[in-house]
């Protein structure tokens, strides 16, 4: 009998093995992820935040310049009739300290779940980009000169890889004939407003041959207060997405609601040379407790031209110019110039070393956290703002994708 019950059970446990080995058979978990680190200097950086003068020049380790490191899973399942269950998580982190990427989220990069259908499109829900971020991207500015240097002055229309929302169900569909669209609405949660703390985005794709152009827009509603305005005391973003601050925006982060308009689009010449432009309109609009009264905007216009004249070289040189409108008091508007250099050296398919330069002049006045009308200072990309008008960076780093 003790013979009998140990051959069931290895029967059984057999069985059960390969049951579960028919249904991962239908199943694929893909594990990723990109460290990148290099050695920075930095021009005129600020001794502390608001600071105009005192500002020294830096070199320091600087992490994730030319793609933001990560460590994810994603993955999918066979439903059958051509549609997939889809999900991805990915955690940021910093390779120089290993902090995360973003204090307290396990999965501050992404994490959703949704259904994918090649006929019907794609479903998601959870923590991710927008469609004016994602649609955008290919010919955004940072896919050359990268957005810790590369991306307009403070990141402010959000063509950088900061900007994700919680909360977010997001639809894209298909490509027909080389048209795509994609909508989402993130929910605020905040009890009595459907509105408060919610974000919206639209974006469509048309690809024709080796051109290509991209248009999105998206709202950031405030959730603070319940109906959008903020109080008093706000001096940060409370809602579904992240609102990042620089030296650009600092004076409008209190605004009751953010919204973004971006066309961007580009043209293959040849297998050496391409093109992309880029302008946004960016938009700040106050509530009754914001501590400005006038709808602050920011005009950017951008150009980038990709050169690879071996398979091993990328080289990239971009301009962008951002202007903002003289509201809120402000006598002189705000302008900022930028320039950037790309040296991209492809050791192999995973990894590269990378040599860049950027140099931004600011000119005219902007608003600081205490509502105050002060010069304008330089910022480029995610670095330190600087403590006068003037900033000039390089870098020298190392990318590795696995």
């Amino acid at each position: 009998m003790k013979h009998y019950k140990q051959a069931t059970m290895t029967i059984a446990g057999a069985a059960a093995i390969l049951v579960s080995g028919g249904a991962f058979a239908q199943s694929s978990v893909t594990l990723y992820g990109i460290v990148d680190t290099g050695i920075g200097y930095l021009s005129n950086q600020a001794p502390s935040t608001g600071a105009t003068t005192g500002g020294k020049s830096v070199v320091k380790m600087l992490e994730g310049v030319w793609g933001g490191e990560r460590f994810g899973l994603m993955g999918s399942e066979d439903l059958g009739g051509g549609t997939k269950a889809i999900f991805k998580l990915e955690e940021g982190f910093n390779i120089d300290t290993g902090a995360q990427g973003k204090s307290g989220l396990a999965f501050n990069r992404a994490s959703w779940v949704g259904l994918d259908n090649a006929t019907y499109g794609t479903f998601t829900a959870g923590r991710q980009y927008t469609p004016y971020y994602t649609l955008l991207s290919p010919y955004s500015p940072t896919t050359w000169l990268t957005g810790a240097f590369g991306a307009h002055p403070g990141d402010v229309d959000a063509l950088d890889t900061d900007y994700r929302v919680n909360n977010a169900l997001v639809y894209t569909s298909p490509s027909f004939n080389g048209l795509k669209v994609s909508g989402m609405y993130a929910l605020g949660g905040v009890a009595g407003s459907f509105n408060a703390g919610s974000t919206w985005s639209v974006a469509a794709q048309y690809l024709a041959g080796p051109a290509g152009i991209a248009v999105g827009f998206a709202r950031f509603n405030n959730a603070t207060n319940g109906g959008g305005a903020w109080s008093a005391t706000s001096t940060a973003y409370s809602g579904t997405g992240e609102q990042g601050v620089s030296s650009i925006t600092n004076g409008y982060q209190n605004a009751a609601a953010q919204q973004r308009f971006a066309v961007t689009g580009g043209y293959k010449f040849n297998q050496q040379w391409d093109v992309s432009a880029t302008y946004s309109n960016v938009q700040y609009i106050p509530g009754v407790n914001s501590g400005f009264s006038s709808t602050a905007i920011f005009n950017t216009e951008g150009v980038v031209l990709h050169f690879r004249p071996a398979n091993v070289w990328d080289l990239a040189a971009g301009y962008s110019y951002t202007r903002a409108t003289t509201a809120n008091g402000i006598q002189s508007a705000a302008s900022y110039q930028q320039f950037n250099l790309t040296q991209l050296y492809n050791l192999s398919k995973r990894t590269r070393i990378y040599v860049l330069e950027a140099y931004q002049r600011a000119n005219g006045q902007t608003l600081s956290t205490s509502d105050k009308v002060v010069d304008a200072t330089a910022s480029i990309g995610e670095q330190s703002a600087a403590s006068s008008r003037n900033q000039f960076a390089a870098t020298v780093g190392i990318n590795h994708q696995f």
